[in-house]
């Protein structure tokens, strides 16, 4: 299934790739890569995980149970005429799977 900004649908697991500094570089989404744009700013921030609803419960010292991790990115294909898209990733805490809230 391809996202479109025509219809967008959230859930789907990504690859990621990242730079030493922790940057997104690129995305691998329904078979195809996406090249972030360096020159675009890109937004990370955190919210919370409403664990009181998940009932989520682990060992002392198992981790951040609560911490969601977000990146906006500036990504297209690396074709010469490929327009910019914007993607927004997320990742649940304890996740090692990235997944895409959207495409725009």
């Amino acid at each position: 299934m391809t996202l479109a900004p025509e219809s967008p649908t959230t859930g789907h697991d990504v690859d990621v790739r990242f730079s030493p500094d922790g940057t997104p570089l690129a995305i691998r989404h329904d078979g195809r890569i996406w090249m972030v744009d360096p020159d675009v700013h890109t937004a990370h921030w955190f919210t919370r995980n409403a664990w009181w609803e998940t009932r989520a419960r682990a060992a002392i010292g198992t981790g951040d149970l609560v911490s969601v991790e977000h990146w906006q990115v500036q990504a297209k294909l690396p074709s010469a005429n490929a327009e910019l898209r914007t993607f927004t990733l997320r990742r649940e805490p304890m996740a090692t799977v990235w997944q895409l809230e959207s495409i725009s």
